[in-house]
């Protein structure tokens, strides 16, 4: 499940439904400098590459519900998972039916390419993300000026891959490689299909926290 900025309590709630438990990996890798807790329910347990990764990282995330990869540098992030075999283990636990989510860095990550400020504010497209789902991501749709001309200008002009685009609070929910749906908690927020023709709105299910 990709997610277009920070969850809401909503969403949260249908990622731990979804998961089937509460058992949550928490990967910083985009931004090991943001420490705060970020106040959601469930067992959550940091993960941190710095110094080191731990010693039984495989077991551990091996032992979750979801893995919950958290927004900041993409490049960077992809970088130090593959140095550590990170990447690997994602796909295993993807192959094993871990739920896999994240916000910004963590939505984007999944797919082969994606719209990130991983080298500066002006936005570049990125095409080497993990590509367990075909074709390219932009959270932030509604939340940052650029993400909606940079994405559709590249994927107009520049041959890049088209794709899916979320608004802040829009989750794109994803079993296997299928689209099954997208889903907000914030009324009004929209998913979009974008390709070299244009952009394509996408039906959005507004959910409820404790509904």
């Amino acid at each position: 499940m990709g997610i277009g900025g920070f969850p809401s309590a909503a969403l949260w709630e249908e990622v731990l439904r979804l998961a089937g438990g509460k058992r949550v990996l928490v990967d910083h890798a985009a931004g090991p400098q943001f420490t705060e807790p970020l106040g959601l329910p469930g067992d959550l347990t940091d993960l941190s590459f710095y110094p080191w990764p731990p010693a039984n990282l495989r077991e551990l995330a091996l032992s979750q519900d979801a893995i919950l990869v958290c927004g900041g540098n993409t490049a960077n992030m992809l970088a130090v998972w593959r140095t550590h075999g990170f990447d690997a283990i994602l796909r295993e636990a993807w192959d094993a039916g871990i739920l896999l989510t994240g916000w910004s860095a963590g939505m984007i990550c999944w797919f082969e390419a994606g719209i990130t400020d991983s080298f500066g504010p002006q936005l570049e497209g990125m095409r080497d993300g993990l590509g367990f789902l075909p074709g390219s991501a932009c959270p932030h749709y509604d939340g940052e000026e650029l993400r909606r001309p940079v994405y559709t200008r590249l994927v107009r002009d520049e041959g890049f891959p088209a794709g899916i685009a979320l608004d802040d609070g829009v989750a794109a929910h994803y079993v296997g490689t299928e689209l099954r749906g997208l889903l907000s908690g914030r009324e009004g927020a929209g998913g979009y299909e974008v390709s070299a023709e244009g952009e394509t709105p996408l039906a959005v299910d507004v959910i409820r926290a404790g509904g």
